[in-house]
C-alpha cells in the first residue's frame, strides 16, 4: 500500500503485488492484477459492510463484477442484485436484464390495479407486470397479424416467459371458452404461482382502442366462471398493443372493476441500446431508405435517361407526427421527455415517431448534454 500511495496505481503496482500474492498463497486462485483491480472496484463502490453481508455475499463474484462493469449507481446495482438472488438469475440472465433495461421497465403497466385490488396486493401485481415487453427474439415484421403473433410467442415460449418475468406458467394458447352456445378463444392464458392466479395475455398488433377493455373484461368474467379454482384469485388480464395513448388507455379502464393492464410490446433491438448507441446506428427506417437510393440508382442505369422521373410520394406521417412538426415549427427545439408530457404517451412511442422523422430527412437530432433535442432540418 505504501508503495501505491507514492506511485499510484498505474505505475504497476497492482501487477507486482498479484504475483507477490501468488507466491506466498500458492493454492489460491483468483489473485490475477484483473481480478486485484474488480477487487479494488468492489471495495469503493460498497463501503457499507452490512450491504455486502446480507445481499452482495448471496451473489457470485461474476454477478458482482457485472454489476460493477454494467451500472454506474449503487441505488440501482442493489436492486438488481436483490431480484438476481430473489429469481435465481444466472450471471448471463442478470446482464440481459441489465441491457433490457428492466430497472426502468418494471411496474411501468398502466392499470387499474389500485382501484381494483386491495394494498399491498395491487402493488405487488403492478409490479409482476412492465411496460414495454421487448419481444426482439420474435424476428418479425411491422404487419404481423395477431394469430401469427401468437403462433411466434409460442414457438420461442421459454424466451417469453423469461420476458414476462418469474412465476408465470403457461396454460395453453387459443384456450376455447363455450359461453352461450358460442365459442370464445383466449390468445394466451398462464397461471402466476406467487399472485395464485390466471393471467389473461391478449396479444393487438395495432394501437390501443376503447373496444379492447370491453373484450378483457369479457373474457375476465368467463375464466373466473369456469376456470378459476375456489382457491384461485380473481383473474388478471394483460393486453399487449403495438402502441397506446396513456390518457384513452386510463379512460378506459376507470370504471372497470375487474383487473387488468395494458402494456406496450417491441421488437426493434434498438429501444434496448444506450442512447449514445443509437445516435451513431441507423434506425430500420434508414437502412430501408439507403437501400431504395441503391436500387433507384441502379434501375435507371438500366432505363432510358428520356424517361421522366415519378413524382415523389409525400412522406407517410401519421397525426402524432405532423403534430410533432407542427410544434417544431412554432418551437426551436424538442426532446423526447416534453413530448412525452405533451402527447401522454410513453417514451418508447416517441422515440420511433422521431426515427421515422428522421429517416424522413425533415427532423434531425442533437445531442446537447444528456439530452437528445430534434429540430426541423434546414
Amino acid at each position: 500500500m505504501l508503495h501505491q500511495k507514492e506511485q499510484g496505481w498505474g505505475a504497476k503496482v497492482i501487477d507486482r503485488l498479484a504475483t507477490d500474492l501468488r507466491e506466498e498463497f500458492k493454492n489460491l486462485k483468483g489473485l490475477s492484477p484483473r481480478n486485484l483491480k474488480y477487487m479494488r472496484a468492489f471495495a469503493d463502490t460498497w463501503p457499507n459492510p452490512q450491504i455486502v453481508q446480507e445481499v452482495l455475499a448471496q451473489i457470485t463474484w461474476y454477478h458482482n463484477i457485472a454489476l460493477i462493469e454494467k451500472l454506474d449507481d449503487q441505488e440501482t446495482r442493489l436492486w438488481y442484485a436483490q431480484k438476481t438472488i430473489l429469481h435465481g438469475w444466472s450471471r448471463n440472465i442478470l446482464v440481459m436484464q441489465i441491457e433490457f433495461d428492466l430497472y426502468h421497465r418494471q411496474g411501468k403497466a398502466i392499470s387499474n390495479f389500485k382501484h381494483t385490488l386491495p394494498n399491498p396486493d395491487s402493488d405487488l401485481v403492478q409490479q409482476t407486470f412492465k411496460d414495454p415487453y421487448l419481444l426482439d427474439f420474435l424476428d418479425i415484421d411491422q404487419e404481423i397479424r395477431e394469430r401469427e403473433m401468437e403462433r411466434t410467442l409460442a414457438i420461442h415460449l421459454e424466451k417469453f416467459l423469461l420476458e414476462l418475468g418469474s412465476g408465470f406458467a403457461f396454460v395453453g394458447r387459443q384456450v376455447h371458452l363455450e359461453i352461450g352456445n358460442e365459442d370464445y378463444y383466449l390468445d394466451m392464458l398462464f397461471y402466476h404461482l406467487k399472485l395464485r392466479c390466471y393471467v389473461v395475455v391478449e396479444l393487438e398488433t395495432t394501437a390501443f382502442e376503447p373496444g379492447f377493455a370491453g373484450k378483457l373484461n369479457f373474457y375476465l368474467s368467463a375464466v373466473d366462471d369456469l376456470l378459476r379454482h375456489a382457491d384461485d384469485k380473481p383473474t388478471i388480464a394483460l393486453l399487449l398493443c403495438k402502441t397506446s395513448n396513456r390518457l384513452v388507455v386510463e379512460y378506459a379502464l376507470r370504471n372497470i372493476q375487474k383487473t387488468m393492464g395494458v402494456a406496450e410490446w417491441e421488437t426493434q433491438i434498438m429501444s434496448s441500446l444506450p442512447e449514445e448507441l443509437k445516435d451513431n446506428l441507423p434506425t430500420i427506417e434508414q437502412l430501408e431508405l439507403e437501400l431504395g437510393k441503391i436500387k433507384k440508382r441502379s434501375t435507371a442505369k438500366k432505363t432510358s435517361s428520356n424517361i421522366s422521373p415519378k413524382r415523389p410520394k409525400e412522406p407517410k406521417l401519421n397525426s402524432r407526427q405532423r403534430q410533432i412538426i407542427r410544434l417544431l415549427n412554432q418551437k426551436e427545439k424538442l426532446t423526447s421527455k416534453c413530448c412525452e408530457l405533451e402527447f401522454g404517451v410513453t417514451r418508447s412511442t416517441i422515440n420511433r415517431d422521431f426515427r421515422h422523422l428522421v429517416s424522413l430527412e425533415l427532423v434531425e437530432q442533437k445531442k446537447q448534454g444528456r439530452e437528445i433535442c430534434y429540430t426541423l432540418k434546414k
